[in-house]
């Protein structure tokens, strides 16, 4: 089963993470410096806040978990018949975990995110040292499940 995720920008974490512990009647599941998320099944999402580190605040990007590595190929193909920017990400690192991503963007340029999370990781964002920079701070921006 598939679960619809949210990613948003906030200012103040702390602040951020009282207000939506209360509106969900629940604490985080993850929690970080610089970020947390709750999994939720009641509504069931992946909801995140990242704090915005001088970028604008708001909705970051929509997306859709899988919750295996078949469903991912299933998003996967339906958004191969899409018109829209799509970019395959693929493995990576991203709020904490490590990540098999594909990205595509609708036509008023809202960005959806589709990936199968495998494990956990250290870090907020798969160092750069690829050798594509600007492809990685593509991703970093867009980050984070």
């Amino acid at each position: 089963m598939q679960r619809l995720h949210v990613n948003i920008k906030v200012n103040e974490l702390a602040e951020s993470v009282r207000f939506y512990s209360t509106l969900f009647a629940a604490e985080p599941t993850v929690t970080k410096p610089d970020y947390a998320k709750w999994m939720l099944d009641d509504p069931r999402v992946n909801f995140s806040i990242v704090e915005a580190s001088g970028s604008p605040t708001g909705i970051q990007h929509l997306g859709i978990e899988a919750e295996t590595e078949g469903e991912l190929q299933d998003l996967r193909r339906r958004i191969g018949s899409l018109e829209g920017e799509v970019f395959d990400e693929g493995e990576t690192i991203c709020c904490y975990h490590a990540s098999d991503k594909t990205w595509v963007t609708d036509a008023q340029g809202v960005s959806w995110e589709t990936f199968y999370t495998s494990g956990e990781a250290d870090s907020l964002h798969t160092p750069v040292d690829v050798a594509d920079e600007a492809e990685a701070a593509c991703c970093e921006t867009t980050c984070c499940t």
